[in-house]
């Protein structure tokens, strides 16, 4: 999946149908010219209902439609008839799509499961005929009840990308580079930080036609958990992930302190993000001698002990293998 067609945010205006009028209709007919009452109600106006659908990974379907509207409930009539129930319209979406108010941005749902269909807005109701209001009292009522108007609403539409392994790490930490060695995406790759301003989802194939899904989620950093940069707007996609792999590359100054403020941020963000497993890839192991490396997987088992670590290369595909096999076990472990 390119860049350009992932969409995870987007607004809409949705309004849902007016219920139709009850009928004022007193019946006439051969023989019977009094026969009182028989207006009949409106029908319910349309409802705009979300609806999940597994085909669907990002929301560049609304980049060319943002309005949505639901039909009306037509009048009632004569005999009783009652009118048609306006047309409810339905809005597919992917999973982990979070609906917001667009003018409180309170949070109203979220699409999580296979399936499922949320009402967001109800259509509105008929009117009741005027055959409703006959009494004793009152043998020809001449009224009837107009029918509901529809509602109408602006929501925000984010996405969180749903994935099985989600590769957190700071920019230019190499994590577009080994998406791209482990799956056949081709994410935007360059040496300067964000490059990747969206996430790029790729299909890693794995032994006996097994596979799962990897997703290059755009830099952290320091600062991120309370909103710096584009933090929030990154950082919600790492909740929609089975599991996480820490990228920090070798050059880096301080291994284990890059870890920690990582770690920080996502506690600092949402501390549940923390009871998710986890691993460490330390990348761009090319720049390192056959001493080095040595020494490195020394450091990073005293460091790291307890932590699932990987020392890989996504340029000469050092410890690549290796690397699948942890996580898909880590994946296993979640299921």
């Amino acid at each position: 999946m390119t860049e350009g067609n992932f969409v995870d945010y987007v607004k809409l205006n949705v309004d849902s149908g007016n219920g139709g009028k009850g009928s004022i209709h007193l019946h006439r007919e051969k023989f019977i010219t009094k026969g009182g009452p028989d207006g009949g109600d409106g029908g319910r106006g349309g409802h705009v209902i979300i609806r999940a659908n597994s085909n669907l990974w990002t929301l560049y379907h609304f980049k060319f439609k943002r309005h949505f509207s639901a039909g009306h409930g037509e009048h009632g009539s004569k005999n009783r008839s009652s009118g048609a129930q306006g047309q409810d319209i339905y809005v597919e979406v992917p999973f982990g799509t979070v609906f917001k108010d667009s003018n409180t941005n309170e949070t109203l749902f979220e699409i999580t499961e296979k399936k499922q269909e949320v009402i967001l807005l109800e259509g509105g109701l008929g009117g009741l005929g005027n055959w409703h209001f006959k009494s004793s009292t009152r043998q020809t009522p001449r009224y009837a009840q107009p029918g509901q108007k529809g509602k109408e609403l602006a929501v925000t539409l984010e996405l969180k990308v749903l994935a099985d392994v989600g590769l957190v790490g700071f920019p230019n930490a190499g994590k577009s580079t080994l998406l791209a060695a482990v799956t056949g995406a081709k994410p935007k790759i360059a040496d300067y930080e964000f490059t990747t301003l969206k996430p790029n989802l790729g299909i890693v194939p794995y032994r006996d036609f097994r596979s799962f899904v990897i997703a290059d989620i755009p830099g952290i950093i320091e600062g991120a958990g309370k909103g710096k940069g584009l933090g929030h707007y990154f950082l919600r996609h790492i909740e929609r992930n089975s599991i996480l792999l820490f990228t920090i590359p070798c050059d880096s100054k301080d291994v284990k302190k890059d870890f920690e403020i990582l770690i920080a941020e996502l506690k600092e963000y949402n501390p549940e993000l923390l009871d998710k497993n986890f691993a460490i890839a330390l990348t761009k192991c090319d720049l390192l001698d056959d001493e080095l490396f040595e020494e490195y997987k020394i450091e990073m088992k005293n460091y790291f002990d307890k932590i699932p670590h990987f020392l890989i290369s996504s340029i000469s595909k050092r410890g690549l293998d290796l690397l699948k096999d942890g996580l898909w076990n880590l994946l296993n472990e979640v299921k």
